[in-house]
């Protein structure tokens, strides 16, 4: 108890106050800002760390890490580009409520639901952290590859009234994921000669070309008296009442264990955490057959799972001192460069910093509603701004969010490539968004079934009965496949048995 109570003296200092609130801002300014994303915000501020306490450092980096997280929904729902991969399922319901004239009820969703996912995910964080830390080691290639595999289900679900379209769509966005060098003998594939290929596409260039430069794109080429409204008009954020949360519970808590789940597993991240969510409330919401077009519950699950990934992804890197990704692996240093070393003894040799960053994050995840406001303020008076200057401003966050990534000529080509492949789909009545989910998702889906056909010696049967998490999944996978044919059949006997009653 003595550790807590220093911990949270400690916090309450005030350069630890303002640490965490000026980190939460920045990151909430950055992951707004399309390209430029968690780790280019906490690179910036790391420096900074050095000057602070241990505590101090820690708070900064966990406000910049939260903020960042949520402000991709900022960008995604107003115009329709996600700030951050992690915001990319938020766009499919989002921005069509922006469009509907709710752009302040999705925002304020986006709000709670992420301020909800990520205190839980420190609920598992201070009770389980140890326990799952130890559990997400059971997964192997395989075990992922089953996990991404579920996540890729969701190209059904927003496929719906062209279905064949969006199959073709997300096996093109699979193939262009494979662009670039063999993710395990480094050969190249696909680079047809030129050398920027080597890399592969850059995935914020291409989703915001096929967003938000493809918006532009569609809305110039109509004529004037029949071009809709700008990219969203509200007047600021409109936060659910307790009530409405309540009745959203369930979701909430479910997209949030989604995402706490996920965080835990190295190398799988937001992006795969959000678009699980995203698959499950379209196989159990209510509200299931209005998702992509606009519903609450479409922003509700994938923003709950990606905040909630902060905690869980904090869980191995604090107990076993294993970073999961690149941002993680940033915060892994910044607690080194304190002189703290992450693993088994850190609870006993330094629990004032682990009850610490326990207490950061809580308040970091409270700190997102002031700032929330603040940029989505911002925004609104972007959004003011004649329609002409709205667009010019839209191609120029396209820019610098290209460039922003990787400083790289070659990625505003991609931009501008990817903007028309997206108008080429709006053309054909074709869904952008499997294209998105291929891309994002690919990557990591092959990695893992190439390792995971090594460890199976080639062998399909222990490819599919490897271990029983694998095989759980792969079962999930199926039924999520599977239920909409039984459903159908199951209407369609029902209706026949009442038919023949009736006769």
């Amino acid at each position: 108890m003595d550790a807590i109570w220093q911990a949270a003296a400690s916090l309450t200092e005030p350069m630890c106050l303002l640490a965490l609130l000026v980190g939460t801002l920045w990151g909430t300014i950055m992951g707004a800002l399309p390209g430029m994303g968690p780790i280019l915000a906490i690179s910036i501020c790391l420096p900074f760390t050095y000057s602070l306490s241990s505590i101090a450092g820690i708070a900064l980096i966990i406000g910049c890490y939260c903020g960042s997280v949520y402000g991709g929904s900022i960008s995604a729902i107003l115009i329709n580009t996600p700030g951050t991969p992690q915001a990319a399922a938020t766009v499919l319901d989002g921005f069509a409520l922006a469009r509907k004239g709710q752009a302040d009820i999705a925002l304020g969703w986006s709000n709670a639901a992420s301020v909800i996912g990520g205190l839980v995910s420190c609920i598992f964080l201070i009770i389980l952290g140890p326990q799952l830390a130890r559990f997400a080691l059971n997964f192997g290639p395989i075990e992922t590859f089953a996990m991404i595999l579920m996540a890729l289900t969701c190209i059904v679900g927003v496929s719906r009234g062209s279905m064949l379209k969006g199959l073709l769509a997300g096996v093109m966005g699979l193939f262009l994921a494979c662009v670039g060098s063999d993710p395990l003998f480094g050969e190249l594939r696909f680079d047809y000669g030129i050398f920027e290929l080597s890399a592969g596409f850059d995935m914020v260039a291409m989703v915001i070309g096929l967003f938000a430069l493809s918006e532009v794109m569609d809305r110039a080429g109509r004529p004037a008296s029949v071009q809709e409204q700008s990219l969203a008009t509200f007047t600021g954020i409109r936060f659910p009442s307790l009530a409405q949360m309540w009745k959203k519970k369930l979701l909430l808590f479910k997209s949030s264990v989604i995402g706490t789940g996920i965080g835990i597993l190295p190398g799988t991240g937001a992006a795969v955490s959000c678009f699980i969510s995203y698959a499950e409330a379209k196989r159990s919401s209510p509200n299931r057959d209005n998702m992509g077009n606009g519903e609450v519950d479409g922003v509700i699950a994938p923003e709950a799972a990606n905040n909630a990934v902060t905690g869980g992804a904090l869980i191995p890197t604090l107990a076993l001192g294993l970073p999961g990704d690149a941002i993680t692996a940033i915060m892994l240093a910044t607690l080194v460069i304190q002189g703290v070393t992450p693993g088994v003894r850190l609870m006993a040799d330094n629990p004032e910093t682990v009850y610490g960053t326990f207490i950061a994050l809580i308040i970091a995840n409270f700190l997102l509603i002031p700032c929330g406001v603040a940029v989505t303020k911002a925004f609104a008076r972007l959004l003011r701004i004649p329609e002409p200057l709205l667009f010019a401003s839209v191609v120029i966050l396209c820019i610098l969010g290209a460039w922003g990534g990787r400083s790289n000529a070659f990625d505003l080509y991609v931009v501008l490539a990817s903007g028309f492949l997206g108008l080429s789909l709006r053309f054909w009545k074709a869904p952008v968004a499997p294209l998105v989910i291929g891309l994002v998702l690919g990557n990591q889906l092959e990695i893992n079934l190439r390792q995971g056909i090594i460890l199976a010696q080639g062998e399909l049967w222990n490819f599919l009965t490897f271990s029983p998490i694998a095989v759980t999944l792969f079962l999930i996978t199926a039924a999520i496949l599977l239920w909409p044919l039984i459903r159908h059949l199951y209407r369609l006997r029902k209706a026949t048995t009442i038919k023949g009653e009736l006769s």
